[in-house]
């Protein structure tokens, strides 16, 4: 398989980072940087119709090769006093792919790659996926690594390469970062939504 699709099908990497120091006027209390890695390479199955089971799963073991690459360039940039919390990922398909191709490069096996670069990450890692032309633009989500409700840790980033993916390409980004600037919202806990939900359900019965 890695002679078909391993890394060696890559032909660009980029590194996108934001540090925001201030907003809405007011200076950051506290370190907000995001970091996403992105690698642009070959979709061996671009143009060949809905794609089968194998060759799904050859993507999935696939991401994990470059996701592992991904994160180790992401998380490089972080010092000791910015430990990640937060992270995501996204992955643009060219116009010859499907958008299952993608689901294939982010979904199964992916967070495998991330959370082992990390060191920590129970929770669910928010996935993106989409068909897009050259220079088309995604939305990376975060959320919290170690804790899904943490609400620092949510935040977003809308990313663009341009002149990719080409229409046999893919864009896969592989992000981290810290919280959200100035984040002091606060929501209501699992459990609490929980309760809701069984509320809810419960009055439909």
């Amino acid at each position: 398989m890695s002679d078909l699709i391993g890394l060696s099908a890559i032909r660009q990497v980029h590194i996108f980072e934001r540090e925001i120091l201030s907003e809405a006027g007011a200076e950051a209390s506290r370190p907000s940087r995001h970091v996403v890695a992105a690698a642009i390479f070959k979709n061996p199955y671009a143009g060949q119709g809905a794609a089968s089971t194998d060759d799904l799963a050859r993507l999935a073991a696939l991401s994990v090769e470059v996701g592992a690459l991904l994160t180790d360039r992401a998380l490089s940039r972080f010092t000791q006093t910015e430990r990640p919390r937060a992270y995501g990922k996204a992955v643009l398909v060219g116009t010859q792919g499907e958008s299952e191709h993608g689901a294939a490069l982010i979904h199964p096996r992916l967070g495998l790659a991330m959370r082992t670069g990390l060191g920590a990450g129970p929770a669910l890692i928010p996935g993106n996926a989409k068909v897009g032309s050259a220079g088309s633009t995604i939305d990376l989500i975060f959320g919290g690594a170690d804790d899904a409700w943490d609400y620092d840790a949510m935040d977003g980033i809308s990313l663009s390469v341009p002149g990719a993916p080409a229409p046999d390409e893919f864009v896969l980004f592989v992000g981290f970062g810290t919280v959200r600037v100035n984040a002091r919202v606060r929501g209501a806990s699992a459990d609490q939504v929980a309760n809701v939900v069984a509320e809810i359900r419960s009055s439909r019965k």
